[in-house]
């Protein structure tokens, strides 16, 4: 049959759930639901000139796209395309149709230099290679069996710090926002980004469906945010760290750490029994943390560039 590739259509509920499942093959250490397929399309920046394609072959969503611009980087010109199929859906040409189509969308939109995550596998790396993309930095995915895992006893809440959830910044969660900025700034990798507005922060990142409020756990210093480590749940059993991290002031306190396995023991309550998270290979700081609360590597990924003529 015919591989056609188009936009995925947000008010399509088999395209959304299509999607996820193809996602969900591919990347079982990520969530994705149609809900937060459709919440990326529909509030993702003006700027970034998102989009979400899918390939289609006989009805059937087989392949898909998530491409745009790096638009909150300092630096002009860069973009994202990654490209995942169906496991069972390969050697069709849809991965190579969508990278067609993604680098054609970026490249209308002032793109220079295109980043794309491929698990670390053979198949996958020659494909990069074969479209002139070139390997940078690695990654690593982790998973805790917290249902049947032994997590380390709760450490102690230091005098000053106190807990707090998401939950209780609703009514002004700027704070967050700004801890927010602040430690995705310093994460390492190509893609330097800076988070200064807001309202898209709000739109974006704080109305996610798949942010938990109430296991996203926060240290508080002198009333202000110092620590926080967010999380993703898919409303049964799968838990996903989104983010953790320490404003640069209270760092080497262990105030990261104290907040994530403060979420996990939460989670565990809830009914929470695989926990996966994410680690660039050169953070070793929370390369620390996930080893200490027990967290195995399950998979790895490569960043690949490639510079657009």
């Amino acid at each position: 049959m015919t591989v056609i590739i188009r936009d995925l259509n947000p008010d399509v509920p088999a395209d959304l759930e299509g999607f996820a499942e193809v996602r969900h093959l591919a990347l079982p250490y990520i969530l994705f639901t149609a809900d937060s397929v459709r919440h990326l399309l529909t509030h993702s920046h003006p700027d970034a000139r998102f989009r979400s394609l899918v390939a289609v072959e006989d009805g059937e969503v087989i392949g898909t796209a998530q491409v745009a611009l790096a638009h909150d980087s300092p630096e002009p010109g860069q973009g994202y395309l990654n490209v995942y199929v169906r496991p069972d859906r390969t050697r069709r040409g849809a991965g190579r149709l969508l990278v067609r189509a993604g680098e054609e969308h970026l490249a209308d939109a002032g793109a220079t230099k295109v980043f794309s995550w491929v698990l670390d596998e053979p198949d996958n790396h020659a494909f990069a290679e074969r479209y002139g993309y070139r390997r940078g930095r690695s990654a690593h995915f982790l998973r805790l069996d917290v249902a049947s895992g032994t997590l380390p006893p709760l450490p102690e809440v230091p005098q000053g710090v106190e807990l707090r959830t998401a939950a209780d910044f609703a009514d002004d969660p700027r704070p967050l926002f700004e801890l927010d900025a602040e430690t995705t700034s310093d994460e390492p990798g190509e893609v330097t980004i800076e988070f200064t507005d807001y309202d898209a922060w709000v739109e974006q990142n704080w109305r996610h469906p798949l942010l938990n409020r109430e296991l996203t756990t926060v240290a508080v210093v002198d009333g202000r945010p110092a620590a926080f480590s967010v999380a993703y749940t898919d409303g049964a059993s799968r838990y996903f760290t989104a983010m953790t991290g320490t404003a640069r002031a209270h760092r080497g306190r262990g105030l990261a750490k104290l907040a994530k396995i403060h979420s996990l023991y939460r989670a565990r309550t809830t009914g929470v029994t695989q926990a996966y998270t994410g680690n660039d290979a050169g953070n070793d700081p929370m390369i620390a943390i996930n080893e200490w609360l027990g967290y195995e590597t399950c998979a790895a990924e490569v960043r690949y560039v490639r510079e657009l003529g």
